[in-house]
């Protein structure tokens, strides 16, 4: 189906997704394919993000949380992570302006008080700068792990029950997810996976219960807009029960 017609389409049925989170994978599988380095893959990564992020905003979605960076990804070569955190730092600063421009709020979600010193100080500018906008929230997973987010959410609710704060019997779901680092926004209600891979990743493990999962072998940097309107296309014809019937 054309692009256009499916975007009409979606928006005419109407129940489009709040919230869609991307675990944007295969840059390092399309570079290779091509015989270049795997900077090169990420750096046409970042060219999907932009494609990506404008098709989000004038379907008017009002969040979509990329999976920028991992604690695991840490683990990769000295020099593919300073040419993420090099391309990071270049992307947030040359992008600011066109984010103010589309009314694009910024926000991270995770521990970017592990990053340099410039890159922290241009997030947390872009952040400040956008803060007042009223489009899409944009929020770059950065620095960011599932499973030491619940373990921080458990430290802190044990902190907080010696101190007399709250009580053990106090500990609901609601009162949990307010402990998350995603306290002020709503879980997803579409995830996508690209490149094929069946799995979550370590990915908001927590927020993720209930959330549709949309995965297309299609490796992140060859990710259209049309692939982008197809898995809500896919989202917008299934029927979400939350365990009922």
């Amino acid at each position: 189906m054309a692009k256009e017609d499916l975007k009409e389409k979606i928006l005419k049925k109407g129940n489009l997704p709040g919230h869609i989170a991307v675990i944007m994978d295969g840059n390092g599988r399309w570079a290779r394919k091509r015989g270049l380095p795997r900077i090169v893959g990420h750096r046409a990564g970042v060219k999907t993000v932009k494609r990506i992020v404008k098709a989000a905003a004038e379907l008017k979605i009002s969040i979509l949380t990329l999976f920028t960076f991992s604690t695991d990804n840490w683990q990769r070569p000295r020099e593919e992570v300073s040419a993420i955190m090099n391309l990071l730092y270049e992307t947030t600063k040359r992008e600011l302006s066109e984010l103010e421009k589309n009314n694009v709020r910024l926000i991270t979600t995770g521990n970017i008080e592990e990053f340099s010193l410039k890159r922290r100080e241009i997030l947390k500018k872009a952040i400040q700068r956008t803060k007042k906008n009223t489009g899409l929230v944009l929020n770059l997973a950065l620095n960011y792990s599932g499973r030491s987010e619940i373990l921080d959410t458990v430290k802190k609710i044990s902190l907080d029950i010696s101190a007399g704060l709250i009580r053990p019997e106090d500990v609901d779901e609601k009162l949990f997810s307010s402990y998350l680092y995603t306290k002020d926004l709503p879980d997803p209600d579409l995830l996508i996976r690209t490149s094929g891979e069946m799995r979550i990743s370590n990915f908001m493990l927590w927020q993720t219960s209930y959330t549709e999962l949309y995965v297309t072998d299609v490796l992140w940097p060859d990710f259209s807009v049309n692939d982008f309107y197809q898995a809500i296309w896919a989202y917008q014809n299934r029927q979400r029960r939350f365990g009922k019937i």
